[in-house]
């Protein structure tokens, strides 16, 4: 019994034992068992399919797996699973695919075309999506055009049309003579279907067809014969039978652009990609069936601008065509696989490239996922999951898709048990608030080596803000551990998604938990770990956010439609911080066309906008209002209303009957504001008599049409309207035309033009004709021959509807012998011969006959075509001309009812290379847009009506109206001025786009390139000077200097800064002028100051005494004379011309003053200067034409007035700014200042004083412009320097004279120092504004200048003078005082 007992106890102990251990391996198998990813991908998946109506058609698709059962195949039929299971014609193979026993289409039913999806799913593991494709069914064949009996020419190209739904081109194939063609490089088959012979031979005559089979039912288009001609070697014009078009096509696939040219020369065709000539390279890039260019293997670097450029001896034509390379998607980083706990937050990275940029979406298990708080697109294409839940395993697809193609890739989410350690490979991609949840040891151990820690301690919100809240903690009363790391659980109230974080450091008791949502609850629980494991976590803490006393956010999910073209419906969310209720929304709208922001309030979250432009980009933004004021603005979002069927007819209908077979139609777009959207192509409706009308298309570039095949000597009507996606617009009205009733006769050549009248210039010959008057035989063009005595020599043909030519660079004086014969395809005609010889070269080159009458040309009968009469040229801008005439040949009306048309010709001689310009129009009138401005056109006209053409008219003239000067003066330069290293001259050449008349310049110059514009020192100069010079600038320093032009329309451009840097020291020779200062120089002969030297050679101790003596008595005697004549003549002048002669000298003070503004006053017409003792007589020309200036005074341009304001209001004031007056500079004189004699006391004009401001005032300090009478005489100015005498003036009225002799250098003249009146016992002190970038000032001068008094004035000055004097009088006075100074000239020059 106790044996037993023992055995009993002892088996306990062992299945006691066993249990524990089978325990433990449990839990460790546990622990350590991560479940792997399950392999599951596509191995095919379907593709864009074209089916055949009623046929059987394929989609394929084929998981892989590695998983026990197989991958259930499920389809998706734009985005709907489809129902299969009593379907008898579609069905799902065992291997995935879905099969289709016949395709069903028609026009009301098309059940089977659409998107398609096949989704792969695994029980308890997961779905995934293939890439969609699309299944299109082909059409009934169609035939929009068919070939067409043709004539082809050996060695020429000809084109076969034949055009059908653009999803059968891939099966046409073309038979010649029934039998199949054989295409190769000489006989191609463009993408529209059409056939191209290349370099035609005898053997390319056939019939030709084109058939479409292999699409269910075959069709064959009608049969078309080719014939081929020989080359008859006269030349035909070249032009494009086949221009190519614009395309997409995506990479590794081939494109062929066509392009096919007729001609005689034979043209010869290259290709230039963007502005390079493109070569043939390695077969990917060939030239085929004469012209047209392939490529294959297309890369993006192949899309571009490709031009067509074909050429002969005599022509160049070209068209343009862009290639558009798209790129599929293609994944530049594939999401991965991801291990992770739950309250994690990881991230799936995707991504993509591809052109143009694909969209990318993500799925859930075949399901899309949609945006939320726990669910974000970040990064562009990355997809962040917060706080996961078990519910979130499974496979996660990025979707990329775009215009080329679309792709797709998975990943898969495996969420472990938390005593599960996160392996550490692969990585998983994880925030990093989750990154300590892949450290290795933290967890994984199913049975705890030891305690783990109990539940922290007093979890409190230490700080609640309204975005995020503080955490603190005590630590467990159990932590089992010294170095515990806690992690933080929590969630929105409502929600049992739980997101954790992670402390930084072990020890760490205090968390700040950010991104939270303002005015919200929260369930917050913490969680230790210590060496153990995770440990208790603490009871959940309830807090909520603040709410925030602020703004609303912004609204999200703005979203804009176009639903109709004048309205845009608008929808928004409610913003997600609102702060308070929102009380209402502002939508701002801009119209992208004109960009001005507008606004409207609305209570709700939608708004459908309506009364908005047609086809009219518009952005719009939402700001949502509280009762704190407006929130944030949403992002700009941009939305192009619907276009619409334009809402005008096309412009400028002109019809022209080319035979009796065919005519041609020339239109312009419709208006702008009435297109609506992008013109697709345009309609030509055309019936005969009242019939039935019929219609034919063309592309949206194209504004003209040939119709061919119509019968002969029948009236046909004709309008045409404009086409875009949404439909026709409305049509021009109805034109008629009719065909002539015969062809013109081409079996033989054309008789002898009616007549021949020739009209010689100098350099040319203005040949004018009629055309024969056998009107029936065709012409094709005339040949004018010309040479000195043999009409041999050159040949010139120009096109039959010309009635005249201008034969230039010939020589002068010169007998030239003219023929003239019309030609046809058959050969020449009869010659007419004329002869003529040229002008000589003293000749003008202006025919007065031209100018005053248009060439006479009479027309043959029968019923000639009568030119336009009344021709005139309105000038409506700068840029825009209107021309207007009269047809005498319409009624009263003067309405054009039948099928007329109009050319306008247009021209202008500058330059003299410039072109002839036409256009056609139906109306009597035209606006000539585009023109140049400031630029003389001529105009004329000439009416054409079926074969009938008239003479050109008379011409009208009409010169464009100034505009501001769009260029900025050109090759500024500034050099120093030799022996002054302080002076400057600046020289530039007018701008090349003047766009008017320059009337002045403004040079800007400063040490400061980058100083704003009115820092900088301005100096203005006349028009018509290139050169400029200026003074007193600062040593070793750099100065930079603009130029802008100015004409009467305003200011130009500014040049670029020129940058110059003064000398560091002054020359010997300008330091010994300064020590000369003190001795009075003699001009020379050209009026130039000989450079003073300390001692002149000329002036020695002997003689001294006795110059001195001379100039003394001399002067004293002149003196005398003079006074006695001024007052004289002091006495005669009335009040009232001392009154304008005041006005006149009234100044204008603003708040800018420009440099130099001395130069707008006139001087006195005479100044006689003591210290030089010679008569200076001035030019009286208002433009004076010296080419420097000289400006000792620098000024800020803050002081200066800009140059053209008041200038429209005031003329005279513009016509002082215009024009700056010559000025002399003092010279000073070694003689103390004398005190104001009598004799300066009674000077007529009024005297001036050196003033701080810079400006001329007469004896009344009113801050006025003067303003000149026409009539009075110029004044001149004197520049008194330092030292010099007080300044006498004497006003000695002239007889005018057409020029006066100048003593003054004209290539040199300065600048006065600006002066002002004064009263004559307070001199003034001239003071110099010192520039703020250049920091210095000058030394001051003294002036002191006696006024003069009152006189009396009369009405007019000129006729006060007249009455005054006598011209003998004036002549006698003036004589003496001529002799009196050629005597004192002749002292001071003796040696």
């Amino acid at each position: 019994m106790a044996e037993r007992g023992a055995l009993s106890l002892l088996s306990l102990l062992c299945l006691t034992f066993l249990y524990t251990e089978t325990t433990a391996a449990k839990h460790v198998d546990k622990g350590s068992a991560v479940q792997p990813f399950s392999p599951f991908w596509f191995t095919v998946e379907p593709q864009d399919t074209l089916a055949i109506r009623g046929n059987s058609a394929f989609l394929n698709c084929s998981a892989h797996s590695d998983a026990a059962t197989p991958a259930h195949i499920e389809w998706k039929k734009d985005g709907t699973f489809m129902s299969l299971v009593s379907d008898e014609r579609r069905k799902i193979l065992p291997n995935g695919t879905l099969f289709f026993t016949h395709v069903v289409h028609s026009k009301h039913n098309k059940p089977d075309e659409g998107t398609y999806q096949c989704v792969a799913t695994i029980e308890n593991l997961g779905s995934i999506s293939s890439r969609t494709a699309r299944l299109s069914v082909a059409g009934m064949p169609r035939f929009a055009s068919q070939p067409l009996p043709a004539t082809a020419r050996l060695g020429d190209s000809q084109v076969m049309a034949c055009e059908v739904n653009s999803d059968l081109v891939a099966f046409i194939r073309w038979e010649k003579d029934r039998q199949p063609l054989e295409l190769s490089t000489r006989l191609i088959q463009l993408p529209s279907g059409a056939l191209v012979i290349s370099n035609a031979s005898e053997t390319d005559a056939g019939t030709y067809r084109c058939l479409v089979e292999n699409v269910g039912s075959s069709k064959l288009s009608d049969e078309a014969e080719l014939q081929t001609v020989p080359e008859t070697g006269e030349e035909r014009k070249l032009e494009f039978l086949v221009q190519p078009v614009s395309v997409t096509k995506v990479t590794d696939a081939s494109v062929l652009l066509p392009c096919v040219a007729t001609g005689y020369p034979a043209p010869r065709i290259s290709w230039m990609f963007g502005d390079k000539l493109l070569e043939e390279s390695d077969g990917r890039v060939e030239v085929l069936g004469g012209g047209s260019l392939q490529i294959s293997n297309l890369t993006e670097a192949d899309a571009g601008i490709y031009t067509c450029v074909a050429d002969n001896s005599n022509t160049t034509i070209e068209a343009q065509a862009q290639l558009t390379v798209q790129v599929p998607p293609q994944f530049v980083k594939r999401p991965a696989n991801v291990y992770a706990h739950e309250s994690m937050d990881i991230v799936f990275e995707c991504d993509v490239s591809g052109s143009p940029a694909p969209t990318v979406k993500w799925v859930k298990n075949g399901d899309a996922v949609i945006p939320s708080d726990y669910f974000k697109i970040i990064e562009d294409h990355n997809l962040q999951i917060l706080g996961l839940v078990k519910s979130d395993e499974g496979f996660y697809q990025c979707l990329a898709e775009n215009d080329a193609g679309n792709i797709q890739s998975s990943a898969q989410l495996i969420i472990l048990d938390p005593v599960v350690a996160l392996p550490s490979f692969p990585p998983p991609s994880l925030t990093p608030n989750t990154t300590d949840h892949v450290t290795p040891g933290s967890r994984g151990v199913g049975s705890p080596a030891g305690p783990t820690p109990s539940a922290p301690r007093d979890v409190v919100a230490s700080l609640v803000s309204t975005r995020f809240i503080k955490l603190t903690w005590r630590q467990p009363a159990e932590p089992h551990g010294d170095e515990l790391t806690y992690s933080i659980f929590y969630s929105q109230e409502g929600t049992s998604r739980e997101r954790v974080v992670n402390t930084s450091r072990p020890g760490e008791m205090q968390v700040t938990i950010q991104n939270l949502m303002p005015d919200t609850k929260y369930r917050f629980r913490v969680v230790a770990h210590n060496s153990n494991g995770q440990g208790e976590s603490s009871a959940a803490l309830k807090v909520a956010t603040q709410a925030e006393v602020q703004v609303p956010g912004p609204a999200p999910n703005l979203q804009a439609v176009s639903n109709t073209p004048t309205s845009v419906f608008l929808s928004w969310d409610k913003p997600l911080t609102g702060n308070g209720e929102i009380l209402s929304y502002k939508l701002y709208y801009t119209d992208k066309s004109v960009g001005k922001e507008q606004d409207i309030d609305i209570d709700g979250q939608s708004y459908s906008m309506a009364g908005l432009k047609k086809n009219t980009e518009y952005s719009f933004r939402v700001v949502a209002n509280n009762r704190h004021g407006s929130g944030v603005s949403t992002e700009d979002v941009v939305v192009r209303t619907l276009s619409d069927v334009p809402s005008a007819p096309p412009q400028n209908l002109t019809i022209e009957v080319q035979n009796s077979k065919s005519i041609m139609l020339r239109w312009q777009p419709p208006p702008l504001s009435g297109q609506n959207g992008k013109i697709t192509g345009y309609k030509i409706r055309y019936r005969k008599g009242s019939r039935r009308s019929e219609s034919e298309t063309t592309e949206g570039t194209q504004l003209y049409k040939l119709l061919d095949g119509l019968e002969h000597g029948t009236e046909y009507s004709f309008r045409v309207s404009a086409m875009t996606v949404n439909g026709t617009g409305p049509a021009t009205e109805w034109m008629t035309a009719e065909t002539f009733e015969s062809d013109l006769d081409e079996s033989r050549v054309p008789d002898q033009p009616s007549s021949l009248h020739v009209r010689p210039l100098v350099n040319s010959i203005v040949v004018s004709w009629t055309p024969p008057e056998n009107q029936d035989i065709m012409v094709r063009g005339y040949a004018i021959g010309y040479g000195i005595g043999s009409p041999h020599a050159q040949t010139i043909k120009v096109d039959y509807k010309q009635r005249y030519f201008t034969i230039e660079n010939l020589d002068p004086s010169s007998h030239y012998v003219i023929t003239l014969k019309a030609f046809n395809n058959v050969g020449e005609g009869i010659p007419v011969y004329e002869s003529a010889v040229t002008r000589a070269q003293s000749d003008p080159d202006v025919d007065l006959y031209d100018l005053l009458h248009a060439p006479y040309t009479p027309v043959p009968d029968p019923l000639p075509m009568m030119p336009p009469v009344g021709v005139q040229a309105s000038v409506l801008s700068h840029d825009t001309i209107k021309v207007t005439w009269a047809d005498n040949s319409l009624p009263k009306s003067q309405k054009v009812t039948d099928n007329r048309y109009y050319t306008v010709r247009w021209k202008t001689n500058i330059p003299a290379n410039t072109k002839v310009k036409m256009v056609n129009t139906t109306n009597l009138s035209y606006t000539v847009p585009d023109l140049k401005p400031n630029t003389l056109y001529e105009f004329s006209v000439m009416v054409t009506k079926g074969r009938r053409v008239s003479t050109w008219s008379m011409t009208a003239q009409g010169t464009t109206f100034e505009t501001t000067p769009s260029s900025a003066p050109k090759d500024v330069t500034v050099v120093s001025k030799e022996n002054k290293p302080r002076t400057i001259i600046v020289n530039w050449q007018p701008p090349s786009e003047a766009n008017g008349k320059i009337t002045g310049y403004i040079i800007y110059y400063s040490t400061d390139v980058n100083a704003v514009v009115h820092d900088w020192v301005i100096e203005p100069v006349v028009g018509n000077r290139l050169t400029h010079q200026i003074q007193e600038l600062t040593l070793d320093t750099t100065y930079y200097f603009k130029i802008q032009a100015r004409n009467s329309k305003g200011m130009g451009p500014m040049s670029e800064p020129v940058q110059f840097r003064t000398p560091k020291t002054e020359s010997s020779d300008k330091m010994a002028n300064d020590q000369a200062s003190n001795l009075t120089p003699k001009m020379g002969p050209s009026g130039n100051q000989p450079p003073r030297d300390p001692v002149p050679p000329r002036i020695k101790d002997g003689e001294n005494h006795i110059l001195v003596i001379v100039i003394i008595i001399s002067v004293g005697a002149f003196t005398i004379i003079v006074v006695v004549v001024g007052a004289f003549l002091c006495t005669r002048r009335t009040t009232s011309h001392q009154k304008k002669k005041r006005a006149a000298s009234k100044s204008s003070n603003g708040s800018h003053k420009y440099k130099g503004n001395s130069k707008d006053l006139k001087p006195p017409d005479l100044w006689i200067h003591h210290e030089r003792l010679e008569l200076k007589p001035m030019d009286k020309s208002p433009e004076p034409n010296p080419v420097m200036t000289e400006t000792p005074i620098p000024r800020t341009s803050q002081d200066i007035t800009p140059a053209d304001s008041g200038l429209e209001s005031n003329p005279h004031l513009q016509q002082r700014r215009n024009s700056y007056r010559e000025s002399v500079r003092n010279t000073p004189s070694s003689e103390p200042a004398p005190p104001a004699t009598a004799s300066s006391q009674a000077s007529c004009p009024s005297e001036i004083l050196a003033d701080p401001e810079g400006s001329y005032h007469g004896s009344t300090t009113t801050e006025e412009e003067p303003s000149y009478s026409s009539n009075l005489p110029p004044l001149r100015s004197a520049h008194p320097h330092a030292h010099a005498h007080p300044l006498k003036s004497f006003a000695v009225p002239a007889i005018p004279a057409s020029s006066h002799p100048s003593y003054e250098s004209p290539a040199l003249p300065s600048t006065p120092l600006l002066t002002q009146t004064g009263p004559p016992t307070h001199p003034h002190v001239v003071k110099t504004a010192s520039i703020g970038t250049l920091g210095r000032t000058r030394t001051p001068m003294v002036v002191t200048v006696p006024n003069a008094p009152d006189v009396p004035e009369t009405s007019k000055m000129l006729e006060d003078v007249d009455s005054s004097y006598e011209p003998d009088e004036l002549t006698e006075e003036m004589a003496h005082l001529e002799g009196l100074m050629k005597d004192l000239n002749a002292i001071t020059t003796a040696p």
